[in-house]
C-alpha cells in the first residue's frame, strides 16, 4: 500500500461515517445538543469538514472548496467564511444550523474529492515537507495529515454516537 493509498482508505472511511450520522436526519436532528454545551451533529459534520477542506488547501496550495465551491453561501452560517469551527463555544455551535443532511454530505463528499485529487500524488519523501514553522518543533506534512485524520475519525465518531442518542429518544 502506497502512501497515497492509505491516506485515500482513511478519507474514506471518515467520509463513509459521516454519510451514516446523517443520513435521513431533519434539520432539528442535526442541531440536537443533548446538553447546551454540547455539539451537535450538523456542527460537528461542518467542523470536520471545513477543519479538512482549510488543511488540505493550505498544504496544496489552492482555494478551499468552502469559498471556490460557493459552500460558504449555500450554508449562510452567521461566521465569517475563514472560521472552521476552532475555538467556538456553545452560541456558535448552536448557530450552526443546516437546512438538510444532504447539504452536509455534499460539502463533505466535494472535500473529500478535492483531498483525493491532493493525496493521490504524494509519495513517501513528500511527507517529510515542513508546513507550518510555528510549531516546535516544526508540522511537517505527514503530521499535518495525520492529525487531519484524527481530528476527523473523533468527531465522527462523535457525530454517529449521537445520531444514536437521538434515534433511540
Amino acid at each position: 500500500m502506497t502512501t497515497a493509498e492509505l491516506l485515500a482508505d482513511a478519507l474514506g472511511r471518515i467520509r463513509q461515517v459521516v454519510h451514516e450520522a446523517t443520513d435521513g436526519l431533519t434539520a432539528e436532528q442535526l442541531a440536537y445538543r443533548p446538553t447546551p454545551m454540547a455539539n451537535s451533529i450538523a456542527w460537528l459534520i461542518w467542523h470536520l469538514t471545513r477543519i479538512q477542506d482549510d488543511h488540505i488547501a493550505e498544504v496544496a496550495g489552492v482555494e478551499q472548496t468552502w469559498t471556490a465551491g460557493g459552500w460558504a453561501r449555500r450554508f449562510d452560517l452567521p461566521f465569517d467564511d475563514a472560521a472552521h469551527g476552532y475555538g467556538q463555544g456553545p452560541d456558535e455551535v448552536a448557530a450552526a444550523r443546516v437546512k438538510t443532511a444532504e447539504l452536509l454530505t455534499g460539502y463533505h463528499d466535494a472535500v473529500y474529492q478535492h483531498s483525493l485529487t491532493y493525496v493521490e500524488t504524494l509519495t513517501d519523501d513528500d511527507l517529510d515537507r515542513i508546513v507550518d514553522k510555528n510549531w516546535d518543533p516544526p508540522v511537517t506534512l505527514g503530521v499535518r495529515l495525520v492529525s487531519v485524520v484524527s481530528d476527523d475519525f473523533q468527531h465522527a465518531g462523535q457525530a454517529a454516537y449521537l445520531r444514536g442518542l437521538i434515534l433511540t429518544r
